[in-house]
């Protein structure tokens, strides 16, 4: 079964109005591992940076390693503190992570892993073309967790705000996904119906369970895994993809949609 033939079934199975079953009106992404690989942009810069350390700094191997290692390991815990700016809090944990010894490197070692990581983090071209695509047709908008200072970095780094209608970061607001009033704001910002939406993200606790609870016109999961897992009780997405530039033959019509891989097919692989 095609994906447009797919989406078909899961409008006319929800009773949705003859205006909405047309086509969705709006697409929500996540930010983080969905539009950009965070994740993967922040291990290439420890890793390089890792390099320099040792190769600039002559910081032994092992305890180059350890240093970007640890740091990497608190900014993911804690990306923010309230009462800091983002350069102070993250100086201050490259200075813990530096220790004693190397300390006094703090800021310049902050400034290069700075660089480093937008450098790897940058919007691929084909997901640029997606968006600009995306949005001669559909209302788009972006939905992601988060402090609000470290999460309008990004934005405003990648230079997100052309391509999207609407943008809410849950450090802005009273909620996050997967609580369905996050949605609600961006439905009402743009002026369409949860069931003319769909969301696009990389988890299934929040993006996916969000949509859900939200009554989005359908959620689209993109794994971070190889081989993804559902088990019994996680929220369904109604398709999965490997990388959110799939989204564009979901979308379309004709024959060179791609076949329906949804959470039937893959639900018992993890019951």
């Amino acid at each position: 079964m095609a994906m447009e033939a797919a989406f078909r079934e899961r409008r006319d199975s929800r009773s949705l109005s003859s205006s909405a079953s047309r086509s969705p009106s709006a697409v929500f992404f996540d930010l983080d591992n969905t539009l950009v690989e965070t994740r993967r942009a922040d291990s290439q810069a420890c890793r390089k940076l890792t390099e320099e350390l040792t190769r600039e700094y002559g910081i032994p191997e092992d305890a180059s390693a350890k240093i970007t290692a640890t740091y990497l390991k608190q900014f993911r815990k804690c990306p923010d503190n309230a009462t800091l700016t983002l350069d102070a809090w993250r100086t201050i944990l490259w200075s813990k992570a530096l220790g004693h010894k190397y300390s006094q490197l703090a800021k310049k070692i902050y400034e290069r892993w700075l660089y480093l990581r937008y450098h790897y983090m940058t919007l691929a071209p084909s997901t640029v073309s997606m968006l600009r695509q995306f949005r001669k047709k559909y209302l788009l908008g972006l939905i992601t967790n988060g402090p609000s200072n470290a999460q309008w970095e990004k934005i405003y780094k990648l230079s997100l705000e052309q391509y999207f209608d609407v943008i809410l970061v849950s450090g802005d607001l009273p909620c996050e996904k997967p609580d369905a009033e996050i949605f609600q704001k961006a439905c009402h910002f743009l002026n369409v119906r949860p069931e003319e939406c769909i969301m696009v993200g990389d988890k299934l606790e929040t993006d996916i369970l969000g949509g859900i609870e939200a009554g989005l016109y359908g959620t689209v999961w993109i794994p971070t895994t190889d081989k993804p897992r559902l088990s019994q009780d996680d929220p369904k997405p109604d398709f999965i993809i490997r990388h959110v530039t799939e989204l564009l033959r979901i979308l379309e019509r004709g024959p060179n949609a791609p076949e329906l891989e949804d959470c039937s097919s893959n639900g018992s692989d993890g019951s």
